[in-house]
């Protein structure tokens, strides 16, 4: 819906042809999202492919793209490897990775005062990384990390992990991972009385989403920390789009959604600039022009690949801040994107560094 609004402003043609969208499930597995991949690319002659889903299938999908030599819009995956090693020409990474979002909220959290850390952490490279990132944040500013448990991907009983972090000592819980896992965790969490106004323990979900707040309820997730490069309720700009979003689909978008509308649009206004699809010439046209959608304008693309922009420290509302059912999220901080992301020169991406 998202990819359909940014088509619908760009009049929905460019270079005087109908843009179509196709769509499939990956199902989270990546040899179903590479095999869609070349589906799409071999079979349907689609001229690029956005989301991507989670990270590990992205990064199957950006293997076949570069591979194929077709542009991928990255704004489902968020490990940092996208920009990193496996960075490619043809990718760019529309949404926050997990370097950025797991160290920009960690950050905040230790200079609050939350120096001692245990991690519930899905166990695949997702969460893995998220863990990573902010564990070492965690060291270099003298806190300590008394934990971590695995649980696996789709976790329904969380209660053996959290005894695991109550028992640590820890002030911080920080959740590794995302969606239903998320949701199951923070709503366990609050069960257990841990976290909540008033207490000593920080719940900071590390990739936590306007949606899983929704869907958990203002009275489970109050206070719980989180980031994003984009909230509905930011401006009159992310307030417009965001009721065309509703209008159509019913609920206010998440990150994911308007890092999806951008991609497309800057991917739309490249090929009608370089006035054609050829994957190269457009490649070159989407890295060299910010972009110019109405929800990341100005952004800049780095050589890696990395789209740069800035990130949002967010808190959940308590119910009586909330002014209704989408009022569920506040502004902290803004991070500059050189703040939040790992420097070029770091990232192992050695097209960008030749």
């Amino acid at each position: 819906m998202a990819a359909r609004l940014a088509i619908e402003d760009f009049g929905g043609q460019v270079l005087g042809k109908p843009i179509t969208i196709i769509s499939g499930d990956e199902q989270n597995k990546p040899d179903i999202a590479a095999n869609l991949a070349r589906q799409f690319y071999d079979r349907d002659n689609v001229t690029a492919v956005v989301d991507g889903g989670s990270s590990s299938t992205a990064l199957a999908i950006q293997f076949v793209s570069t591979e194929r030599k077709k542009i991928f819009l990255v704004s489902g995956g968020t490990t940092a490897e996208i920009t990193g090693k496996s960075c490619s020409p043809y990718s760019i990474h529309w949404l926050p990775d997990t370097h950025a979002i797991s160290t920009a909220a960690t950050r905040a959290v230790v200079a609050g005062g939350g120096t001692s850390w245990f991690y519930i952490t899905a166990n695949y490279v997702f969460g893995q990384d998220l863990e990573k990132y902010s564990s070492e944040v965690v060291k270099a500013a003298g806190g300590t990390v008394l934990g971590s448990a695995r649980a696996p991907l789709n976790t329904a009983d969380f209660s053996s992990f959290l005894l695991q972090a109550q028992s640590s000592g820890a002030n911080v819980i920080a959740f590794a991972n995302a969606g239903s896992d998320t949701q199951n965790a923070i709503k366990q969490a609050q069960e257990f009385g841990l976290g909540g106004p008033g207490s000593k323990l920080k719940i900071v979900g590390l990739d936590i989403f306007t949606s899983d707040i929704q869907s958990i309820g203002l009275p489970a997730s109050q206070g719980v920390i989180g980031v994003a490069d984009f909230y509905w309720d930011m401006d009159d700009t992310t307030r417009a789009w965001s009721k065309r979003f509703k209008a159509v689909h019913g609920k206010i978008p998440t990150y994911y959604q308007a890092d999806s509308y951008s991609a497309v649009y800057h991917y739309l206004a490249a090929v009608k600039a370089a006035g054609t699809t050829d994957p190269d010439k457009v490649s070159a046209m989407m890295y060299a022009t910010p972009l110019s959608d109405p929800l990341h304008k100005g952004v800049k693309i780095r050589k890696d690949g990395r789209v740069m922009q800035p990130i949002y420290l967010m808190e959940v509302k308590t119910p009586q801040e909330s002014k209704g059912p989408d009022d569920i999220m506040k502004v902290v901080s803004k991070i500059a994107a050189e703040d939040a992301f790992i420097p070029l020169e770091q990232t192992g991406c050695q097209r960008a560094l030749n």
